[in-house]
Order: C-alpha cells, then sequence, then structure tokens
C-alpha cells in the first residue's frame, strides 16, 4: 500500500525486476507474494488486473485515444474512459484535436508524440485500478510540469495500494514513502539526504 521508487544505473536489473512482477517469467529461486499468494499460483490473467505496468515506450493499437484507453477494460463506460483521460492528462491534447477522444492514433501511435502515448498508457492504467501500478519510466517524454500532476494524481487515486515508480528523474519521486536503489541484485533503501537518482 506503499508508494516506492526503484533507482539504479542502466544495465542492472530495474526491468528485469518489472518482467518478474508482471510474471513475464518466473524466479529461479525464491518468490514473489501478492496480498502473500505466490504469483505462480494466479493466472496469468489475474495477475495482469492486478498489476499494471506502464513502460517507458507502450505501444498503441489501432483505433481511436478512447479505444486505446477502454483497452484496459472494455466495459468501462464512456464518463470513466473521460476520467481516466482528465487524470492522465490525455483531455489537455485531445481537446485540441478535431475528434478529441475519438482521434485516430495511427498505427503503434505513431501520430502522436512520445510523450503523448505515454499519458494514454497511463490512462489505459488508472481505468483498470489494479492493486499494484507500476511506472516504469513511464513519463521520461512528458515535461515536468505535466507529469508532476501525473503523478499527483497517481498518488491520490492510488493511495492505499501498492505504487512502484522506476525512475531517474527526481520530479517523479517526490512524495514517495520510500526510494530503493537496486544494486548486485539487492534492493537497499536510500538514506534521507542521499543522492538517489542513479542512471536510466
Amino acid at each position: 500500500g506503499a508508494g516506492v521508487g526503484v533507482v539504479g544505473p542502466s544495465g542492472i536489473g530495474k526491468t528485469t525486476l518489472i518482467d518478474l512482477l508482471a510474471r513475464h517469467y518466473d524466479p529461479d529461486a525464491g518468490r514473489i507474494l501478492l496480498d502473500g499468494v505466490d504469483l505462480r499460483d494466479l493466472d496469468l490473467d489475474t495477475v495482469r488486473e492486478k498489476v499494471a505496468v506502464v513502460a517507458q515506450d507502450t505501444a498503441l493499437l489501432p483505433g481511436s485515444i478512447a479505444e486505446n484507453i477502454r483497452y484496459a477494460r472494455p466495459e468501462a463506460s464512456d464518463a470513466a474512459v473521460q476520467e481516466a483521460a482528465r487524470r492522465a492528462e490525455v483531455e489537455s491534447f485531445a481537446i485540441t484535436m478535431p475528434a478529441g477522444l475519438d482521434t485516430e492514433v495511427g498505427a503503434r501511435g505513431l501520430a502522436l508524440s512520445g510523450g503523448q502515448r505515454q499519458r494514454i498508457a497511463i490512462a489505459r492504467a488508472l481505468l483498470l485500478e489494479p492493486l499494484v501500478l507500476v511506472l516504469d519510466e513511464a513519463t521520461s517524454s512528458i515535461d515536468q510540469r505535466t507529469e508532476a500532476r501525473i503523478i499527483e494524481a497517481v498518488h491520490d487515486l492510488f493511495a492505499g495500494r501498492t505504487r512502484i515508480i522506476v525512475s531517474h528523474r527526481r520530479e517523479a519521486l517526490a512524495g514517495l514513502d520510500a526510494v530503493y536503489t537496486l544494486s548486485g541484485g539487492t534492493l537497499a533503501p536510500v538514506q534521507q539526504g542521499q543522492d538517489e537518482v542513479g542512471g536510466p
């Protein structure tokens, strides 16, 4: 139920850690528990509903902005999709487009900027309302002011639920309960006042 940051230099294993959380593969030794249950005892659909990962480069599907957000929960109402879009700052750029949230994103979302694609991916995760939200450099292409508002919305919406933020930007790590550095396969808490920002 805490907000936790994970930092460390490039190549140290941050993406591997996230892949394990999302059960892209299972650990060779040890266990990963979700509410006391080994992830290996849960089917993949359940894991993906409970643990949402927003990566730095999330490919979008052919279709509209709204359809890409709704992909997380196909049964979601238009109002829920619009609220997720507002929280993730998607609405702020969609309203400048002729079709708004119904604007087509093109193949893999190439009609949009990297920051716009990241905001749509975050809106999709917010709509899903998982137990654990992982942001893996998910705001790296977004300006700092917008990033701060999105991170604040994430903390508000997920208060009492686990947020794991992997970032080398200080702004994304603000307001977290703890920050850990990954080194040599071990997570160690960053002491207050210590420079917590490693490489990307």
